[in-house]
């Protein structure tokens, strides 16, 4: 949970934006925001939504304490009527969105929000923060669990990223089907299971690997995994089923021809009478290095660097527009960017995944200014997390975790089979708009 105020969170132009819109009399209007994804990452067939919690926890503690006031004041980024409207800022609109965990595609209204311009302006930057990151992660995590099948896979990124970044990485990952975390404080925040045993420096430090095993073997006890490739691998095994006997829990392997060494490591526990060891590898996996280990007796994997940076694509390329606004009659109008390349749909949005008589999703349908028709089949893909400034707690927390992980899986299972497959490929369902008006 966050700790600190998350308001500065932001970006310079945000306040400046309100300072403008307070200055022309316009930062009140009643007003409609989009956070949503104009494509997917070159090749990715789906995408996950993940960061949704974070921000919803962060949400509670946007707020501009005194120090925060003076920072703005001094290096003159606003003015004083601008820092009035600040001293008690507190978000009292409705957010609404896809839950955490959901499938999304191009244009999914994953994040709406209603309220004045003012308040939906400041939150952009950080709402933008959240979802990009924690996306890109969920996503790359949700390819690596196709890939690995039945055998889990435990994050253990933390070194390869920004020590925040790591909780949120961890927590995403979790989210999109990951067993477990190595970050300790991920698990404390979100209740997360994690796992570790040790390092090489650990064998290192011991006068001989024989010694490092017995130490950890007599602390953890004989079900530890232990770590058999600082120096020769074929020694190192012979040596930890020599120490931890028939009950050894696992080995880890970490560098080297990891498919070829597992099938060779495998034979020989066997052979020693450990049948019951399981194999562990890591050693800079991703999606594609997993699937080529599906054949390798191999029993779980942990994955790192190509996880915390989105596995080639460390960010969702959410953005967050105005698509609708009261005008000076008290009207909502709608209104939507043109620019080449960069096109908006204005318009308040409803979305619905349609799926056949065997609950398999056909297309995403979007709704400009009510609900698409109903059909009988169609799962409504919005959720209310926040009513009048008024959050619902129910998706924060450790338990909004869980929820999601389980939304991802079934989530997952109504997609077509080939939303599992590695290949670069179109989205694996169409998007279409259905305008009302």
């Amino acid at each position: 949970m966050w700790q600190q105020p998350t308001s500065l969170f932001t970006d310079h132009y945000e306040l400046t934006m309100l300072q403008a819109s307070l200055h022309s009399g316009a930062a009140h209007r009643p007003s409609v925001f989009e956070a949503f994804a104009r494509r997917l990452p070159e090749g990715r067939r789906y995408g996950v939504l993940a960061g949704t919690g974070r921000i919803l926890e962060g949400l509670k503690n946007f707020h501009f304490d005194d120090e925060q006031l003076r920072f703005l004041s001094d290096t003159k980024v606003v003015d004083a009527t601008t820092i009035k409207y600040l001293e008690n800022f507190a978000f009292s609109g409705n957010i609404h969105g896809y839950a955490e965990g959901e499938i999304y595609f191009p244009y999914s209204p994953v994040m709406i929000l209603e309220s004045t311009f003012a308040e939906a302006c400041v939150l952009e930057t950080f709402i933008l923060s959240a979802l990009n990151h924690d996306s890109a992660i969920a996503s790359a995590a949700s390819r690596m669990i196709a890939a690995a099948g039945a055998r889990p896979c435990i994050e253990m990124g933390s070194r390869r990223t920004h020590e925040e970044s790591a909780v949120a990485a961890a927590r995403a990952a979790i989210i999109a089907g990951f067993d477990s975390t190595s970050n300790l404080e991920a698990g404390h925040r979100y209740g997360l299971k994690t796992v570790g045993t040790a390092a090489h420096s650990f064998t290192l430090l011991h006068d001989s690997e024989r010694a490092a095993f017995e130490a950890q073997v007599a602390s953890m006890g004989v079900g530890t995994a232990l770590l058999v490739d600082t120096y020769d691998v074929e020694a190192g095994v012979r040596t930890a089923v020599q120490v931890a006997g028939p009950e050894l829990g696992a080995v880890r392997l970490d560098s080297g021809d990891l498919v070829e060494q597992a099938r060779w490591v495998r034979t020989l526990l066997d052979d020693l009478g450990n049948e019951n060891t399981r194999i562990m590898v890591t050693s800079d996996l991703d999606e594609y290095a997993i699937a080529a280990l599906g054949s390798a007796p191999v029993d779980s994997y942990g994955v790192g660097t190509s996880l915390v940076t989105g596995s080639g694509h460390p960010t969702a390329s959410m953005v967050y527009k105005l698509v609708s606004r009261r005008d000076d009659s008290g009207n909502f109008v709608d209104v939507a960017k043109a620019a080449k390349n960069k096109v908006s749909v204005g318009g308040r949005k409803y979305a619905v995944r349609r799926l056949n008589e065997r609950n398999r999703a056909t297309e995403e349908l979007i709704g400009v200014g009510e609900l698409p028709a109903p059909d009988a089949n169609d799962r409504p893909l919005l959720n209310t997390f926040v009513t009048n400034g008024e959050l619902d707690t129910d998706f924060i927390g450790a338990g909004a975790v869980r929820r999601a992980a389980q939304r991802h899986t079934d989530s997952i299972q109504e997609m077509p089979s080939s939303s599992r497959r590695l290949q670069r490929g179109e989205p694996v369902i169409p998007t279409r708009f259905i305008d009302s008006f």
